[in-house]
């Protein structure tokens, strides 16, 4: 896995990182305006993704997201409404904010543990069903085994099967740095799924499903973008960043959004290039616009 980090010629440091971290939550601190979090506000990707989800649930979640510029003309709507997929077609049917994305998650979410066939056959099922966005995962079984050319192999595929849409590949961060011994391997297998992805296609790397603990942590987060600045400066090419899972506040959305920002800058901050997986974020960031409570979604 180190050939990556000689490839793209970045250092890691796990000791660095947790120091640079420290100086980026007091920066955070200083970040939490009222247009940074409409950036943030404008970056989620609106997420049910709940065992009790019903067709009639889904409607009106999403009903939600058609309602909301008459009650809040002043704000951005959301980048997208993510479910499962097999509720992209009712989502399909009553989105009429047209510049809101379907994302659905797919290939076996979250777990990625299943044939590759199956995998592939819901990636393209979810896409004929109205699906713009596939979120899928870092298949581990391999990955974690050193077997590369296979996790390779699949990641592929799975960007043929959704060619000419919006591909993000979550690597589960909290489970790459959990099976390795120490930190500094944990971020360095982190880096090593993030080339991995972004040199087989992907769209944008994101941190986790929300499944499983930990799941977004700021150090997965600057290992993630310092991987897409280094990609960049090697190859020409702008990936996006999608941190997901626990992240329920506007303090925690505006301490990525400045992890964004300080490694990738401004230009980063758009949500073709930035996204945040949430479902009750979005409140919580309009409770603090607003200054009342608000439960809209």
């Amino acid at each position: 896995m180190k050939e990556f980090l000689t490839k793209y010629n970045l250092h890691l440091n796990a000791e660095e990182f947790e120091k640079e971290i420290i100086k980026i939550k007091e920066e955070a601190k200083s970040n939490c305006s009222a247009d940074n979090l409409k950036v943030a506000l404008g970056a989620i990707d609106l997420t049910s993704l709940h065992t009790s989800d019903t067709p009639e649930f889904i409607e009106s979640f999403t009903n939600k997201v058609n309602h909301f510029k008459a009650t809040y003309p002043q704000y951005p709507l959301p980048a997208s409404v993510c479910v499962y997929p097999n509720f992209a077609k009712i989502v399909r049917a009553t989105l009429k904010e047209k510049e809101v994305g379907i994302t659905t998650v797919s290939a076996c979410f979250p777990s990625s543990q299943s044939w590759l066939d199956v995998k592939e056959l819901e990636t393209r099922h979810a896409i004929e069903e109205g699906a713009t966005e596939i979120d899928i995962v870092l298949p581990h079984n391999s990955f974690i085994n050193g077997n590369l050319d296979a996790c390779a192999r699949e990641l592929k595929l799975l960007r043929q099967a959704t060619e000419g849409k919006t591909l993000k590949v979550i690597l589960e961060s909290g489970a790459l740095q959990t099976n390795f011994p120490t930190l500094q391997e944990g971020i360095e297998a982190i880096a090593a799924a993030s080339f991995l992805a972004l040199e087989c296609g992907a769209d944008f790397i994101k941190t986790s499903t929300g499944k499983q603990e930990p799941s977004a942590t700021p150090i997965a987060a600057l290992t993630m973008c310092k991987c897409l600045k280094a990609f960049m400066e090697k190859t020409g090419a702008r990936r996006g960043f999608k941190p997901a899972g626990g992240i329920s506040t506007s303090e925690d959305a505006i301490l990525y959004l400045t992890i964004v920002e300080k490694i990738l800058g401004k230009e980063q901050l758009s949500p073709k290039y930035f996204r945040i997986g949430a479902s009750s974020l979005a409140n919580k960031i309009l409770t603090s616009l607003e200054g009342t409570t608000v439960k809209f979604y």
